[in-house]
């Protein structure tokens, strides 16, 4: 089946910068848009960035100054670029891929398991 595997989280101070990786892999056809999304404790999970297959890039008010989103198809890899950062950055960041497994099916969301950003003030 698929695969998303995120990396780089870790604990940084505020003003500190973060790069989150997410690999996915496994059968694939092809991937649509991938993106980052976020949830701290206590809250809903929200939209961090999103990049299409074509590249155009779609960012949550709080983070579209400070973040930047990028992939690299070949790779079937998404990368969140993460500058400036603040404590209300903490939370854990899920990587999200909309993926076709074969040419003829419907594409479907798949979700990494989560890498953990802690920014100290």
């Amino acid at each position: 089946q698929v695969q998303l595997v995120e990396s780089g989280g870790g604990l940084v101070q505020a003003g500190g910068s973060l790069r989150l990786s997410c690999a996915a892999s496994g059968r694939i056809f092809s991937i649509n848009a991938m993106g980052w999304y976020r949830q701290a404790p206590g809250n809903e999970r929200e939209l961090v960035a999103v990049i299409t297959s074509g590249g155009i890039r779609n960012y949550a008010d709080s983070t579209k100054s400070r973040f930047t989103i990028s992939r690299d198809n070949a790779k079937n890899t998404v990368y969140l670029q993460m500058n400036s950062l603040q404590p209300e950055d903490t939370a854990t960041y899920y990587c999200n891929a909309d993926i076709k497994i074969f040419s003829w099916a419907r594409s479907k969301d798949y979700w990494g398991k989560g890498t953990l950003v802690t920014v100290s003030s």
